[in-house]
């Protein structure tokens, strides 16, 4: 028999809160875009511009997030979802 859960859906916090869910996922992906970049740089197979561009194109999207969660109140580990025993959703 498990236990229910409830759902707390406060008006005053939603748009914060659905702000923290799409930031979540968005980090991840920007997690997952850097790793893949960083072993195709050690890969060697990028030349020197497009290594430069996405290296940009990272830099960027990691300030813009800083942005975003400035606007929303929210601090990096806020966008860490504990996922029970698998652990926590992003590795850093």
């Amino acid at each position: 028999m498990s236990a229910k859960r409830r759902v707390d859906l406060d008006p005053d916090t939603v748009e914060r809160d659905l702000a923290k869910l799409v930031l979540t996922v968005v980090e991840l992906l920007r997690q997952l875009m850097e790793r893949q970049a960083l072993r195709r740089v050690d890969g060697g197979c990028l030349t020197e511009a497009q290594e430069e561009r996405i290296g940009l194109t990272l830099m960027l999207l990691e300030d813009r997030m800083e942005l975003l969660r400035e606007k929303f109140g929210l601090e990096p580990e806020d966008l860490n979802i504990d996922l029970g025993p698998l652990g926590p959703l992003l590795p850093r």
